[in-house]
């Protein structure tokens, strides 16, 4: 089989920043192990692969160890490369394991996603988990992944993990966030267990971080940096039991693979 094969840089404007993501469009599912070793080649936190035409398609995502029910930017990157190379104006809807998925650009470009909120609940921390992160968090909270808190952006930048001591927790991963200086709020986000020991921008952990912060600060309209090395921006509102996550991407690569 031969596919045409994309790399996105997600919830940025320019190339080199933001969060890289493969994006795959093939004519019929190959098996789950031929998708898997493609991901793994890739070596990117996820590679979206996509079946479909129009503008609804079936859509998975990969990292290079397994793969996921939930995924940001590669919806976001899948999006991108339809609305660029494809000819889908408008809108696209994706069939995933998480439900349907909607991405519409709005009038300036941005790229809007219509995503399920998680919120998270109060948690115990799993024994070594605060010590693996270092710092004072101030709260501990669980839904697909924990989200510690922090009092400050300083310290979510500071954060220097044991990667070894955060893998097997039972969830996901781990997303750290404390109040931004410029923006509302700040974060990163932790998954040793899916090969993904830092990720650049996680658009899915703001499913749980949009509805956590919309009632810390008491509004639905939030604005939010990941502050990894490479960092990304998301603009999020909170809409009942939705989450509409937004921003921009830019393509980086394109070819084709052969398998």
């Amino acid at each position: 089989m031969e596919a045409p094969l994309f790399q996105v840089d997600a919830f940025t404007d320019r190339i080199f920043a933001g969060n890289p993501a493969a994006v795959c469009l093939l004519p019929r599912w190959p098996d789950a192990g031929a998708m898997q070793a493609i991901a793994s080649e890739n070596n990117l936190s996820e590679t979206a692969f996509l079946v479909g035409g129009g503008s609804e398609y079936q859509l998975r995502w990969f990292t290079p160890v397994s793969e996921v029910d939930l995924c940001g930017h590669a919806t976001l990157a899948s999006a991108f490369v339809l609305f660029e190379r494809f000819g889908v104006d408008g809108a696209v809807t994706f069939d995933t394991r998480k439900g349907e998925l909607s991405v519409r650009r709005d009038d300036e470009g941005l790229l809007r996603m219509d995503f399920p909120a998680l919120p998270a609940k109060p948690a115990s921390s799993p024994e070594g988990m605060l010590e693996a992160l270092g710092g004072s968090p101030t709260d501990v909270l669980l839904a697909d992944d924990y989200l510690v808190r922090y009092s400050e952006e300083r310290a979510v930048r500071e954060v220097d993990p044991d990667l070894a001591a955060l893998s097997g927790l039972g969830a996901r991963g781990v997303i750290v966030t404390a109040p931004g200086d410029t923006v509302d709020f700040v974060s990163r986000f932790f998954a040793p267990d899916l090969g993904v020991p830092e990720d650049p921008v996680t658009g899915s952990a703001h499913c749980t971080l949009t509805p956590y912060w919309a009632d810390q600060l008491g509004k639905n309209r939030l604005h939010a940096h990941q502050v990894s090395r490479r960092g990304g921006e998301l603009w999020c509102e909170l809409r009942g039991d939705r989450v509409e996550i937004s921003g921009n991407a830019v393509l980086y690569l394109s070819g084709s693979i052969r398998f």
